[in-house]
């Protein structure tokens, strides 16, 4: 899919400011929005929404369909009538800088639990059906969920493969009595996914209505601990016992020494495909049910993925294992119509993964903190890129521009670094913010820590790195009139903002996505 020359931020909604500890759906989210559509940006990029767990990493998720209770805005809930104001006089006294996730787990889910025991008891009739009709239109996923969540709070936390077998195995008489048993709590999680569907839902509409959209993340993986594999143990490769037999990893790369053991279960995809891919389908449509875009994590996994032998200590003892390839991507476009996905497509590429990024024409990513290591050459230099790419300063992944100018990038980066961008490097993170821009790639985001020119203690994730991630939090009033204004005048300057497109006839090499086939649109694009 073509795309019109335009900017975004990166930046997970947890990271928004607010008192409660840890962003949520309230009057901050709606602030950020207004400042994406002042500075002109058309898009917001958000790490996956689902619920979380030990690690508390966005991409391990209870729930590939589910939203997180942590993000749902406890103001709005006051307002609605569905929580009493008093309720929240006891609130911890929470960082503001970092995400307690503990704190979080231990004062919000137990309020949301009461609130819905409340709702369920006296809710005004109005929200009752709304709730009800809720319930019935998402049941194809809700009712497993909420149902595993709920003999997950009853096991203590405890992964479903250490449940009883009959509950491990899903035996319909042993459901049917923990759903009794458990009535209350499978209430209390479909209450939860009601207020954050309906305040994300309200949300999106708003900043739709401003000219931004969504972009969010699909993790090509599930987390094993997940409703998803409970529910769906067929497609995947578990024992009798219902443990996975191999797991997901990458081997040695940029990143790591020992590559990454993800340790997620990996897909049977022959009997996906027998089945057309059902589970997949369900999946890409609730993700586009959230965002307006999404992108693909791990986008050579479809080409090939890294298949780890369970009970590795370390990634290195695995073998590469061929994807679906394009019979999956096919299968999408028939039954979906153009894919709106942006295919990320780093870490080790081979050709079979370009082409097969390249025959659907998806947009690929192009990290600029890794344009600096080798010579002219470099894929990840700006005057090697065409216009179907997605260029980032760095990702989630990545520390902050000036956190890796300062601490992780090589003398020889640095000085490439500055010779390439004209630099002295007292700046190197809107250094690499004009680079980005003025590209050629269509679409270039940047992490909002780049923008506030933060350094490492503001890093959002460091793989490999157990704990103490994901806690970034974007502080009140950081956001200043001078920043803003820096940013809209690079967004205008370098030709972001596609307002500025509309109507106009473009020449051959002015970047928007439309007129990019001269210059390798539906061509084969560089790697």
């Amino acid at each position: 899919m073509d795309y019109p020359r335009q900017s975004g931020i990166l930046l997970h909604p947890t990271s928004l400011p607010g008192r409660y500890g840890i962003g949520s759906l309230n009057r901050a989210a709606y602030a950020w929005v207004d400042f994406l559509a002042h500075t002109r940006q058309s898009i917001w990029q958000v790490l996956p929404l689902g619920p979380t767990g030990y690690g508390d990493s966005p991409y391990q998720s209870f729930s590939s369909f589910a939203g997180n209770p942590y993000l749902i805005a406890l103001e709005e809930m006051v307002e609605d009538g569905l929580l009493a104001q008093a309720a929240l006089h006891d609130a911890p006294a929470f960082p503001d800088h970092t995400v307690d996730f503990g704190a979080i787990y231990r004062w919000k889910l137990p309020l949301l639990a009461r609130a819905a025991a409340a709702f369920a008891e006296r809710g005004p009739a109005a929200l009752q059906a709304e709730f009800a009709a809720f319930c019935a239109e998402q049941a194809s996923w809700l009712d497993d969920f909420a149902l595993f969540m709920a003999l997950k709070d009853a096991h203590n936390g405890a992964a479903w493969t250490e449940w009883a077998m009959p509950l491990r195995s899903r035996r319909p008489a042993a459901l049917a009595q923990v759903a009794r048993t458990h009535a209350a709590a499978v209430h209390a999680h479909k209450f939860n996914q009601w207020l954050f569907f309906r305040q994300w839902r309200k949300l999106k509409a708003y900043a739709n209505a401003k000219k931004v959209r969504i972009l969010g993340d699909i993790p090509i993986f599930v987390a094993m601990d997940s409703s998803d594999a409970w529910t769906n143990p067929t497609e995947f490769f578990l024992d009798d016992e219902y443990r996975p037999t191999v797991v997901a990893g990458v081997p040695p790369d940029y990143f790591s020494e020992t590559g990454q053991l993800w340790g997620n279960p990996l897909y049977r995809w022959e009997r996906m495909a027998a089945n057309g891919y059902a589970w997949w389908l369900r999946r890409i449509r609730a993700a586009l049910q959230l965002y307006d875009l999404v992108r693909i994590d791990h986008f050579r996994g479809f080409a090939g993925y890294w298949e780890v032998p369970a009970g590795e200590e370390t990634a290195v003892n695995g073998r590469w294992v061929p994807g679906p390839g394009a019979d999956f991507f096919e299968t999408v476009q028939r039954e979906l119509g153009e894919l709106s996905i942006i295919a990320e497509d780093l870490g080790e590429i081979t050709p079979d993964v370009i082409a097969l990024r390249d025959r659907f024409n998806l947009p690929g990513m192009k990290i600029l903190q890794f344009a600096f290591s080798t010579d002219a050459t470099d894929k990840f230099l700006p005057h090697n890129y065409r216009p179907n790419f997605v260029v980032y300063t760095g990702t989630h992944d990545n520390d902050t521009t000036r956190g890796w100018y300062e601490q992780s990038a090589t003398p020889h980066e640095r000085d490439h670094f500055r010779r390439y961008l004209r630099t002295d490097g007292r700046d190197p993170a809107w250094s690499m913010i004009d680079a980005a821009f003025r590209s050629v790639a269509s679409i270039a985001i940047v992490p909002l820590q780049d923008v506030l020119n933060l350094g490492t203690e503001a890093r959002m994730n460091l793989p490999g790195r157990a704990s103490g991630n994901w806690g970034w939090r974007l502080l009140p009033n950081q956001l200043t009139p001078e920043i803003a204004a820096r940013l809209l005048e690079a967004t205008l300057l370098y030709g972001r903002d596609p307002a500025l497109y509309a109507g106009k006839e473009q020449e051959a090499g002015g970047q928007t996505g439309q007129e990019t086939k001269g210059a390798g649109g539906r061509a084969p694009v560089a790697a």
